[in-house]
């Protein structure tokens, strides 16, 4: 453990220790107490006491963290909130403090894992008391990515969107294309696009992730949400035929080699800040890239391109029946340690569309709940992506995500390195998928 790690760990539990002393414990009123389901939280001024919250939000996230916060005190005046950003370090933060028996009120986290992983020690509190609150502002399939057994445990509160397209304006309307809807009008576009002069894909197959998303946006779609589930959990084999259907559905894009670019090998040597370079850059390698709605942040730090006139999205295509209003995502999550008033009172404001509409007015953020207003986000391209989480039919966690550590998400082995062998030579379909089950059956047998 590094040094900067060991810090921020001894500063947490010393800040926690103070705060058990004289914090939540002094809130007033009964914690059996309920919120009924509304899209704004009505406030008072009997309920009180002090928070501390531990998150993954750093910078201009935190501001914004911060904005959502003096709109809850405004509401709550005898309610004293407390953030402190541990960032990258937070899951080594939380295990350290749970395991000392002083965790933070709440804490949000990026990996899903790690709710499940808590809620297993016993260290976590049930938020059933926020599901009225919940349902009336989230679609059920995002509030369900908090349940464990059917009691909530998480509360997903800051969401994204990965199943988007992001494309050159200027190159389809060289090549005469419009965004396509469908996964087969999606490949006969590409072959248009590369007759017009410039390659259709850029994938940056150097980070695994990327062609792990490529595979749960077609598996989500062509297999359905059920087997997509029973897959996330290990319910079902990675050789099952559905997945061997996804994997000859995905080689259509990656057995295309002459419509990539640098073709395979380049794809293998090409990390995602430089796939998305390539297709906005002011001579464009490749049309289009398919990554999740944090592609814009790549593409303003490169180039001068503006939104909708120099780039633009579409939602992932159809596969199959699928429609296009399903979305495969993530997202950051919120757990509960301890149960006061005070903390209910929070937990239940959080979910509103009135808190998360707050953050969505200041940019860089897609709101979960439904109940926020597309006239919310700052720009176009947010109002797209963001609006169609909350509206979307169905809706997922990243598949890889949910798996143990090693097999999802580690570089190099796992899922990460059988993608790219997959990338490597597509028509191996069989032996994939056997590579697949066989890394997948470990990890799980290991827990690791």
């Amino acid at each position: 453990m590094k040094r900067q790690t060991l810090t921020l760990v001894a500063l947490l539990v010393v800040a926690l220790l103070a705060l058990s002393a004289c914090g939540s414990k002094k809130s007033s009123s009964s914690s059996n107490t309920t919120t009924s389901g509304t899209s704004t939280a009505s406030g008072s001024t009997s309920v009180s006491g002090k928070i501390q919250i531990v998150g993954v939000w750093t910078g201009d996230e935190q501001k914004h963290f911060q904005a959502v916060l003096n709109g809850f005190k405004a509401k709550y005046p005898k309610v004293k909130v407390t953030y402190r950003s541990t960032g990258d370090n937070t899951p080594t933060v939380l295990s350290t403090a749970v395991q000392g028996g002083n965790p933070p009120d709440l804490a949000s986290v990026s990996q899903p894992g790690l709710v499940s992983d808590f809620q297993k020690k016993g260290a976590l509190k049930k938020m059933n008391f926020a599901r009225a609150t919940v349902l009336a502002n989230y679609p059920a399939d995002i509030e369900k990515l908090g349940e464990i057994k059917g009691n909530l445990y998480g509360l997903i509160i800051k969401a994204a969107n990965k199943s988007t397209v992001w494309y050159n304006v200027k190159s389809y309307s060289d090549a005469g294309v419009k965004p396509p809807t469908t996964w087969a009008d999606f490949l006969k576009d590409a072959k248009t696009l590369k007759a017009s002069g410039t390659s259709a894909y850029s994938i940056g197959g150097a980070d695994g992730w990327t062609l792990t998303d490529l595979f749960e946006n077609i598996y989500l779609r062509q297999a359905g949400p059920d087997m997509y589930d029973k897959l996330s959990k290990h319910t079902i084999k990675w050789t099952d035929p559905s997945v061997k259907k996804a994997l000859t559905t995905m080689s259509g894009v990656l057995g295309d080699s002459g419509n990539i670019v640098g073709g395979t090998a380049g794809a293998l040597q090409t990390d995602f800040p430089t796939s998305v370079s390539n297709v906005f850059s002011t001579a464009p390698k490749a049309s289009q890239v398919i990554e999740g709605d944090f592609v814009p942040g790549v593409v303003a730090s490169s180039n001068k391109l503006k939104a909708v006139t120099g780039y633009n999205v579409f939602p992932f295509p159809a596969v199959g029946s699928s429609g296009t209003n399903v979305v495969e995502g993530g997202g950051d999550e919120l757990m509960m340690f301890r149960d006061t008033p005070a903390i209910r009172a929070l937990v239940n404001y959080l979910s509103t569309g009135e808190a998360q509409t707050i953050w969505a007015k200041l940019g860089g953020y897609s709101a979960p709940a439904k109940t926020v207003p597309a006239s919310a986000y700052p720009d176009e391209i947010t109002r797209t992506t963001a609006t169609a989480i909350g509206q979307a039919k169905t809706f997922r966690f990243d598949l890889s995500d949910l798996q143990p550590a090693s097999f999802g998400g580690t570089v190099g082995q796992g899922e990460f390195k059988i993608f790219q062998d997959f990338l490597k030579t597509p028509s191996n379909v069989n032996g994939i998928a056997q590579s697949l089950e066989t890394a997948a059956a470990k990890a799980y047998a290991t827990g690791k």
